[in-house]
């Protein structure tokens, strides 16, 4: 798969997300605690825009009458509908199994590496004739 550079690191601060087109399709980035995690900007419901989406946890209960709020900020909630998306799987909370945001392989590489690729500028032989600069291309 192609690589689609995004963003410095420091350009998603943790709990922040960045909206981005990849290949013509919008993709939200989030940052949780320093993991990147990515999400189709669309939700699979209707197609409301994820990263317009509310950041929420977790409500769960062991046992009647007594509930815990956790895993905050790694829920996205669709703003058009509420349909609320694990952002590190793209699963639904209503329909887990059937029903996901698609998600993306997410990764942080150093700059240099990036910065020296594989790429290789072309040139082209330059002589200078009577005072005229001539490029041969």
């Amino acid at each position: 798969m192609p690589k689609h550079v995004i963003a410095a690191v420091q350009d998603i601060p943790p709990g922040g997300r960045k909206c981005v087109t990849v290949n013509g399709r919008a993709v939200v980035v989030f940052n949780l605690g320093g993991e990147f995690f990515a999400l189709s900007d669309r939700c699979p419901h209707k197609g409301g825009s994820l990263s317009k989406g509310r950041l929420t946890g977790l409500v769960q209960s062991s046992t009647p009458g007594e509930y815990e709020y956790g895993r905050r900020g790694e829920i996205i909630r669709c703003p058009w509908h509420s349909w609320e998306f694990d952002i590190r799987t793209g699963r639904s909370w209503c329909d887990p199994e059937r029903v996901r945001a698609r998600n993306f392989a997410v990764r942080v590489e150093p700059g240099a590496k990036l910065v020296e690729g594989p790429y290789t500028a072309e040139t082209f032989p330059v002589t200078v004739e009577n005072d005229y600069v001539v490029v041969e291309a």
